[in-house]
């Protein structure tokens, strides 16, 4: 089965493709020829993750999935949330990003946050949602070199290293979008075999 995963983050689409069974094809949006700037316009992830893929199924009549994933950190009322990759402004730069939230986590000692994804799937004409959630907390200072966004400020609970500091594998068994990813993963296992 041919599944396309409307996202340009070449870092995402190579995690996920790991996780997929051998029978499923994953497509990049470069491989339907889609360049278009899927605006991120919704205030919750779920809406976000719902408008990128109504809108790849819509104009490219693929059944599709997208996710949109959110830091929520407790001490700052959940944020930066739904604004995670843009949350020092643009243009959109992981580095800043974490720089800015390290600043504001400067004299706070509640250091709990979690990653949260929403994978919305439009499959046959119907939509399915699944969510992963990852509790943790954000360090002090950057942690690894591996991962990307805000892997090395991000400590999962039960662990001692950053998102940054595990293998692909390892983080894929329990990060958010792994979470959620292994529960689409069920599902289409579940339907077609």
């Amino acid at each position: 089965m041919k599944l396309v995963f409307a996202t340009n983050n070449l870092n995402k689409l190579a995690e996920v493709q790991k996780m997929l069974p051998d029978s499923i094809k994953l497509l990049s949006l470069k491989d339907i020829n889609c360049f278009d700037e899927i605006e991120e316009t919704e205030t919750t992830l779920q809406g976000n993750a719902k408008l990128k893929a109504d809108y790849i199924t819509r104009k490219f009549s693929f059944n599709c999935f997208a996710d949109d994933t959110g830091l929520e950190v407790e001490s700052l009322d959940g944020k930066p949330g739904v604004y995670s990759a843009r949350f020092a402004g643009e243009p959109a730069n992981s580095e800043n990003n974490m720089q800015k939230l390290l600043e504001d986590l400067k004299d706070k000692t509640n250091r709990k946050a979690q990653f949260r994804t929403v994978v919305s799937l439009n499959l046959n004409d119907e939509q399915f949602l699944f969510e992963g959630i990852c509790k943790g907390e954000i360090l002090k200072k950057k942690h690894g070199e591996k991962g990307f966004g805000y892997d090395p400020i991000f400590k999962p609970e039960g662990f001692n290293v950053s998102f940054a500091e595990m293998s692909s594998e390892q983080k894929n068994n329990i990060s958010h979008r792994g979470i959620a990813i292994q529960k689409l993963v069920r599902f289409l296992e579940e339907k077609y075999s």
